[in-house]
């Protein structure tokens, strides 16, 4: 069964069978993979953000819009009336978007940004959950380092 508490152990195996640490060395190395994957993972989160700040599904258009043939009689006219007439004023749909296919790829293009964020996460996680203290102190760093280069990147959105 496995121990359930931190060690300090050169020995752990991670993820996978062929990933299987003995060694100071080996220790050293994973550590090292483990913390530049946790500083992908930040990195991947901002990109996300800003992928999605800039696109056109952040400003999503208004379904509705009002008729530029109102003038300020009309407008008088509906405000004496009653709100069931105010109502029925006619409304113009929205031309459709010329760009609806970048639309979708760009969609597509953070549904995949997403499966790898939520995927290397997990890894990260079970990566934690072989209570190595080596191996968490690596992940803690490399969210550190990850969260101190991406931060700036967060400010010019």
């Amino acid at each position: 069964m496995m121990s359930m508490t931190f060690g300090v152990s050169s020995s752990v195996t991670l993820l996978f069978d062929f990933w299987d640490v003995h060694g100071p060395v080996g220790m050293v190395l994973s550590v090292f993979v483990v913390l530049l994957l946790t500083v992908f993972f930040e990195l991947l989160k901002v990109v996300k953000v800003r992928l999605g700040s800039s696109s056109e599904l952040a400003h999503p258009q208004r379904l509705y819009v009002a008729p530029q043939s109102l003038n300020s009689d009309s407008i008088s006219a509906l405000e004496g009336s009653s709100p069931s007439e105010s109502s029925l004023t006619p409304m113009e749909e929205p031309p459709l978007a010329p760009n609806t296919r970048n639309r979708w790829l760009l969609h597509g293009i953070q549904a995949v940004l997403h499966m790898l964020q939520v995927s290397l996460g997990y890894m990260l996680m079970l990566c934690v959950m072989s209570y190595n203290t080596w191996i968490f102190i690596g992940v803690i760093v490399g969210s550190v380092i990850g969260y101190f280069i991406s931060f700036p990147l967060l400010g010019q959105i």
